[in-house]
C-alpha cells in the first residue's frame, strides 16, 4: 500500500536533493519547467542512486503518446533485478488528457503503488497545467506524488555556476562579465553552456572580457531588441535599424518584435519615471521583477538620455502600431516596424 506523502515546505528541487543526499528516494515524482539541464542533471542522479550498474534490468524509459496506464503498471510493477529498486521515466504524458477510465485506473496505481519503484513522469514539450477540475485525479496526485519544478537559478547560483565552468575551461570571469554574458545569452543553463564553451575558446586571456562576449556569444532575442531600443534612446537610429533589418532576415515575426519592442519602452518609461521621481534600482527591479540589478542600471543608463514624454510617445505608437497590423487588411508588419523606428528616432 502506497504512503501519502507528507507536504513539503517548498515541495520541490530542495525536497529532491534532501532525498537523495540521504538515500530515501520517493515512488512517484512529476518534473516540469525550463530549466533541462538541471532537469536531466538530477534526472541523472535519480539513476545512478537507484540502479547504477543494472540499468538495462532496473531502468524503464516510456515515450507518453500512446501510453496506457495498463502499460506502465505493467512497467511499474515488474520487480527489480540485482538491485533494491527499478526506475520507470515517462516523457510527455498529459494526464489531464487521459480519459475517465484511464485516469481512474491510474488513480488506483497511485494508491497501491509498489515501494521498490520510483516514478518519474517528465514534462518535457507540453506544459505541465495541473486541473482542480479533475478533483480525484488532482487530490492523488496532491496525496501521492512530488512535483518538481526546474526553473531559472537565483542570480548567486547561476553567475556561481558561470564561474566554474570557466574554470573548468582554464578561464576566469569577474562577476560584472558573467551578468554581461546572462544578459546577452539568457540565464538558462542548456542556452549558456555551447556559448560558454565557444567564449572560453575565443578568449585569448586567462580572464574573461566583455569583448570575449560580444565577439562570439549568440544573443537571446530579448538582447537584441534591447540593443534596438538602446542604440535609439543614443541617437543611433542606423544601428537599430541595423539590427531589426538582421532579425526580420531571419524572419522573426514582426509582431513578435513589436511586442518585445512595446515591452522595452514601457521599462524605459518606468526608469525615467524613476529618475524624475527620485527612485532607485531596487525600485525599478521590484516594478519589472527582476532577478540582478544589471538590467536594471542599463535602462537608467538609457532613460538619462531621453525624455519621459518621448517614452510615453513610444509607448502609445507602439500600442496604435500593433492594433494597425492587427486590424487591418493587407498591413505590411515589417514596413509598419521601420515606420515606427523612424518616428522613435525624432526627439521632442
Amino acid at each position: 500500500m502506497a504512503v501519502k506523502r507528507k507536504a513539503a515546505g517548498d515541495g520541490g528541487l530542495g525536497q529532491l536533493k534532501e532525498a537523495l543526499s540521504s538515500g530515501s528516494l520517493g515512488t512517484v515524482y512529476l518534473f516540469h519547467g525550463e530549466e533541462s539541464y538541471l532537469r536531466e542533471y538530477y534526472l541523472s542522479e535519480m539513476k545512478n542512486s537507484l540502479v547504477a550498474g543494472f540499468e538495462n534490468f532496473n531502468f524503464h524509459k516510456l515515450e507518453g503518446k500512446g501510453l496506457t496506464v495498463q502499460a506502465l503498471t505493467e512497467t511499474v510493477e515488474a520487480m527489480p533485478m540485482m538491485a533494491q529498486r527499478t526506475m520507470v521515466q515517462v516523457v510527455d504524458w498529459d494526464l489531464c488528457k487521459l480519459s475517465e477510465e484511464q485516469r481512474t485506473g491510474f488513480i488506483a496505481l497511485l494508491e497501491d503503488f509498489p515501494p521498490y519503484c520510483c516514478l518519474v513522469i517528465v514534462y518535457d514539450q507540453i506544459e505541465y497545467k495541473p486541473s482542480k477540475t479533475y478533483k480525484k485525479l488532482y487530490a492523488a496526485l496532491e496525496a501521492y506524488a512530488q512535483t518538481v519544478k526546474f526553473q531559472e537559478q537565483s542570480q548567486n547560483e547561476i553567475l556561481k555556476w558561470v564561474a566554474r565552468r570557466f574554470k573548468a575551461a582554464g578561464h576566469t570571469i569577474d562577476v560584472p562579465t558573467a551578468e554581461h554574458l546572462l544578459f546577452t545569452c539568457g540565464s538558462l543553463m542548456n542556452g549558456l553552456i555551447p556559448e560558454i564553451g565557444k567564449i572560453a575558446a575565443y578568449a585569448k586571456n586567462e580572464r574573461v572580457t566583455k569583448a570575449d562576449v560580444d565577439a562570439v556569444a549568440a544573443p537571446v532575442l530579448e538582447a537584441q531588441v534591447f540593443e534596438i531600443t538602446n542604440a535609439i534612446s543614443k541617437g543611433d537610429f542606423d544601428r537599430a535599424s541595423e539590427v531589426l533589418g538582421a532579425l526580420l532576415k531571419l524572419q522573426e515575426e514582426p509582431f513578435m518584435l513589436l511586442a518585445l519592442i512595446g515591452k522595452e519602452l514601457r521599462k524605459l518609461h518606468t526608469a525615467r519615471i524613476a529618475l524624475d521621481t527620485g527612485r532607485d534600482k531596487f525600485w525599478l527591479m521590484e516594478r519589472w521583477n527582476m532577478r540582478s540589478d544589471y538590467p536594471a542600471k542599463l535602462l537608467l543608463d538609457n532613460a538619462r538620455r531621453v525624455s519621459r514624454s518621448w517614452c510615453a510617445r513610444g509607448v502609445r505608437r507602439c500600442y496604435e502600431v500593433d492594433l494597425r497590423i492587427k486590424s487591418v487588411s493587407g498591413v505590411d508588419g515589417a514596413d509598419e516596424l521601420k515606420l515606427l523606428l523612424m518616428e522613435l528616432a525624432q526627439r521632442d
